[in-house]
């Protein structure tokens, strides 16, 4: 079982001014792959706050999704609090979502999401607008029970699918 955690990172959206419509498109998403979310939380733009709320997360939850703060301006640090906190970097969730978006905005080349595993808590940083939410999650959604199950060590065999399919080549 996927137990998510939904951290939204908003200065707007923490003093109550802007409704996390990213969130909710998450927690829609979320059902697709039979997650729970356990946790939900709007936050400032503040790095130690973030990583803090990273930190206290995975120990409930096994998969986190954060909203906001990747871009390019100053109080965009999403990518720095995450980078404190992950262990292991995993760029192939980052790099398809970037390289999916980029076909419908150029502008979304400018995104510095990070992903990455913290014990055994996946972590992927999401774009702040509802409608990249919903195009990146849609991106690499079918990856995430995968990349759980293995962090888990409950698979061990990752090349099993590929494997099979080299037996059946005729030499």
């Amino acid at each position: 079982m996927i137990k998510a955690a939904v951290l939204t990172i908003s200065d707007k959206g923490s003093r109550g001014e802007r409704e996390d419509k990213s969130g909710e498109v998450i927690k829609e998403k979320l059902r697709l792959i039979k997650a729970e979310v356990v946790t939900y939380e709007i936050v400032p733009d503040e790095r130690d706050i973030i990583s803090e709320k990273l930190r206290s997360f995975a120990e409930s939850a096994n998969l986190i999704l954060t909203t906001g703060g990747t871009g390019v301006s100053p109080r965009d640090v999403t990518p720095e609090a995450t980078k404190d906190v992950i262990e292991r970097e995993l760029p192939g969730f980052s790099e398809a979502m970037r390289a999916e978006s980029f076909k419908v905005t150029p502008r979304s080349i400018g995104s510095r999401a990070v992903s990455g595993m913290y014990k055994d808590t996946l972590i992927i940083n999401l774009p702040g607008s509802p409608k990249a939410v919903a195009e990146c999650l849609g991106v690499v959604l079918d990856a995430i029970p995968h990349v759980i199950e293995v962090a888990k060590g409950k698979v061990s065999d990752c090349g099993k699918d590929v494997h099979h399919r080299h037996h059946n080549h005729t030499h």
